[in-house]
């Protein structure tokens, strides 16, 4: 029996692997299968040498010196050792730290661990539309801050933070910026230098590529003032030990290298198929809202709040598609969103707002199938 899967409609959650991504990884699992760090023989060094390829297409699409590209696995991860490996230093000075009120909860949560350490940590309000005030970070970066760090692009509401004008301000008064970078790469142009960034983190499965693998962009500056969060055979220059999966780090080479390449083509169609959809669900429910900037937004995002039904209840009346009412990384809780209460949403408006991640992947008749079930839906929950 054939049973037809649900449309996906999750892809800020994650993203299904690119066939040419996968036939690349292929030879590592295989056939090349030695271990990186065992340079004495030939498959240590077949193994070792594609790792440092993929190193360096990395870098190049985000103007970083592969030397400076450490490999994790995921955003999380190089999100805890780049916070707290600052902190953790013995000479770290300022211990001050400024980050946003709607960041990504492993931020958040590793500058609180700093905090009950000692750590002064400032957490910047965002308006209505999600964004930082320039203004207000001006003024907390007059007093002495170690770092800065703020989601390039938000993972439930999709909206972009203005990270040029972040890194000038940090430039300005000494303060090293790190972005979590795991919704903006493949999607935005990135220049780490341009930018003024000292430290990116990525997820492999957030661009098409396999789970279980990330990056962490750190300048060469900003390492000497870190520590290491965990001990073993040194890989990763120190930072990270681990024996480095080959195939995933082929993978997500090549997945960035893709996805960079194609970055306008994908994103001109997912806009499309975004506006589109807008279009037809506004003309049906009229009091649709959309959470978040409008201009200031990734093309495959969107929140919306649909006053009167709640979201886990019009979800579980959508079997056809594959939606979430926020970041996947805190769906194991029953939790209100932190991001959404951020910019000014009660408790109910809250309850009934979901997010549509819209990818490379969909199709325009996927995307006419969508409207139709959730316009249906609504109006058999209202």
């Amino acid at each position: 029996m054939n049973i037809q899967k649900p449309i996906f409609l999750d892809n800020q959650s994650t993203t299904k692997l690119d066939p040419r991504v996968f036939k690349t990884m292929t030879p590592y699992f295989m056939e090349d299968f030695g271990n990186p760090h065992s340079i004495h023989h030939s498959y240590g060094r077949s193994a070792s040498a594609a790792i440092e390829l993929a190193r360096k297409q990395i870098a190049a699409h985000l103007n970083a010196n592969h030397q400076d590209v450490y490999f994790t696995s995921g955003a999380t991860e190089s999100n805890n050792i780049l916070i707290k490996g600052l902190g953790n230093f013995s000479k770290a000075n300022p211990k001050r730290i400024i980050t946003a009120k709607s960041e990504h909860k492993c931020v958040l949560q590793s500058c609180q661990r700093l905090q009950e350490n000692g750590f002064e940590v400032i957490f910047l309000n965002v308006d209505t539309e999600g964004l930082i005030n320039l203004e207000e970070l001006e003024k907390e970066l007059q007093t002495p801050t170690l770092l800065t760090s703020i989601l390039f692009v938000n993972n439930e509401i999709g909206i972009i933070q203005p990270i040029e004008q972040i890194g000038q301000l940090c430039k300005k008064y000494n303060s090293f910026l790190h972005t979590d970078a795991a919704q903006a790469v493949g999607k935005l142009d990135i220049d780490v230098h341009a930018m003024g960034i000292d430290a990116l983190s990525i997820s492999g499965h957030k661009l098409y590529g396999p789970k279980g693998i990330g990056i962490l962009y750190v300048s060469a500056e900003a390492r000497l003032k870190m520590q290491p969060l965990f001990d073993g055979g040194g890989q990763e220059k120190e930072l990270r030990s681990g024996t480095l999966p080959t195939p995933l780090c082929v993978g997500i080479g090549e997945a960035i290298t893709l996805s960079c390449a194609e970055k306008d083509k994908s994103n001109e169609t997912i806009k499309s198929f975004r506006d589109d959809l807008i279009s037809s669900l506004s003309q049906s429910i009229s009091d649709l809202k959309i959470n978040g900037s409008m201009s200031n937004r990734i093309e495959g995002n969107l929140n919306v709040c649909i006053p009167g039904v709640e979201a886990d209840m019009l979800i579980n009346n959508l079997p056809g598609l594959a939606l979430s009412t926020g970041s996947a990384c805190t769906s194991g809780f029953v939790e209100k969103s932190h991001v959404l209460s951020s910019i000014g949403l009660n408790d109910k408006e809250i309850t009934c707002s979901f997010r549509i991640g819209i990818g490379k992947n969909n199709t325009k008749e996927e995307i006419q199938q969508a409207s139709t079930m959730i316009i249906d839906a609504v109006k058999k929950l209202k």
